[in-house]
């Protein structure tokens, strides 16, 4: 199972991103996580001690290697470089694991926009596309908050994506943009999530409102979220209840067969 998670930003992608990874790796699958947000926090949601954290470096920042990847420097345009560097040593030269899941940073490219052709988006494209390919059990991509990697096509080859949303018009409006960009790079498996929900009104409004995307589960509204953040602890240990919503999203995930309804 290749997952990309995607959403308007601040709806709890990396939460629900550490959730599942977890979930997936106390089954005894193998779990590549992959935090694409140019601010990962993927780690700290996981709850990676801090001598880990300090290992981790996202390959966007790592100039030389870009520069040796691809014969060009980071921020160059117009010149040659290689577009399709060797990257198949990067995911276990540059992750660290914890508690059954490895974890890789990859950065953003902030130049350049959706057209950008620069070393930099050559190696990171060439990367996620190695990623899709490997024999991980479980890769689980917490991607660019709104639709900016969409543009970049780097989920053209992922078994689904799951859109967070919170129950909140302007967030289903991003899940619909997000929706259409997907469908138009050929990404149709698509599911909701909805986050941060506080009680059955907030239910029936993403029943209500959903963009015509099946949804794949609820979040609660969790305190112990914003608490685990603050004393630096696994979500997936600190809030129960979400624990326990991540296991019902994954059992519906298996329960489809990789494919929405």
């Amino acid at each position: 199972m290749k997952l990309a998670i995607s959403g308007k930003g601040g709806v709890g992608k990396t939460t629900l991103a550490a959730l599942l990874a977890q979930t997936y790796a106390d089954q005894g699958r193998d779990v590549l996580a992959v935090d694409a947000d140019p601010a990962p926090c993927l780690a700290d949601a996981l709850g990676f001690p801090a001598d880990l954290r300090a290992k981790l470096r996202p390959i966007a920042e790592m100039d030389e290697l870009i520069q040796e990847r691809t014969g060009a420097k980071p921020g160059t345009f117009g010149g040659f470089f290689t577009i399709n560097p060797r990257v198949d040593d990067l995911p276990e030269r540059f992750s660290v694991a914890h508690r059954g899941v490895r974890l890789l940073e990859m950065g953003g490219v902030e130049q350049g926009g959706s057209g950008c052709i620069c070393p930099e988006s050559a190696l990171l494209k060439t990367l996620f596309t190695h990623l899709l390919f490997r024999k991980d059990d479980a890769l689980i991509l917490d991607m660019y908050a709104g639709v900016e990697h969409l543009g970049r096509a780097t989920v053209d080859f992922v078994d689904a994506m799951i859109i967070v949303a919170e129950p909140t018009r302007r967030s289903l409006k991003t899940a619909t943009q997000i929706k259409a960009l997907a469908r138009d790079i050929g990404l149709d498996r698509l599911w909701l999530v909805g986050n941060k929900v506080r009680d059955e009104a907030d239910a029936a409004f993403f029943r209500a409102e959903t963009p015509n995307l099946p949804i794949l589960g609820l979040l609660p509204a969790d305190p112990l979220v914003q608490e685990a953040d603050r004393l630096g602890v696994p979500v997936y240990d600190h809030a129960p209840r979400l624990r326990e919503a991540a296991h019902q999203i994954v059992q519906a995930l298996e329960a489809e067969g990789g494919k929405p309804r």
